[in-house]
């Protein structure tokens, strides 16, 4: 499986590719290293993400995962960059529960392009974050899309 690593802000990110899609992105250096036009499109998409030049990517994702984790996947792809949705609600969205969405949550191979970050906890709550630092990684990246919104006039 072709990976490529890079540095980011919050370390080294490693992405993974498989028939023509992305299918993960872990924290720390991969074994497999192999540049292909798709890894180096997605690395130069991050890599902008973390510039403060996007916001969205546009790129194609096969994450392995059960049909209610593809639902649960799909409806973070939906929430908005910048915005936040606690997991009752994405729950309610998707007709489930709290607890299941949070576990298909936690299983979600591509974590910042399928944007589990955007995620918080009744009460607005953080919560927590499987990648980087854990909540400090959350925090960071919510910080960063609102940072980039403001600057393109998008958020007030």
């Amino acid at each position: 499986m072709p990976q490529l690593s890079f540095l980011t802000p919050l370390g080294t990110l490693t992405l993974s590719e498989e028939d023509g899609a992305i299918v993960a992105l872990d924290w720390g250096r991969g074994r497999d290293q192999e540049e292909t036009p798709l890894l180096i499109a997605a690395r130069d998409q991050v890599q902008d993400y973390f510039d403060g030049q996007r916001t969205s990517f546009d790129l194609p994702l096969a994450p392995y995962g059960s049909a209610f984790q593809q639902k649960v996947w799909a409806a973070l792809r939906a929430i908005p960059s910048g915005e936040t949705r606690s997991y009752a609600e994405l729950a309610a969205t998707i007709g489930s529960i709290a607890r299941a969405v949070g576990q298909a949550n936690r299983a979600n191979p591509i974590p910042i392009l399928i944007p589990c970050h955007r995620v918080i906890g009744a009460g607005g709550k953080l919560g927590g974050f499987s990648g980087g630092e854990g909540a400090a990684t959350k925090r960071y990246l919510l910080d960063l899309e609102r940072r980039t919104l403001r600057q393109q006039g998008t958020l007030l």
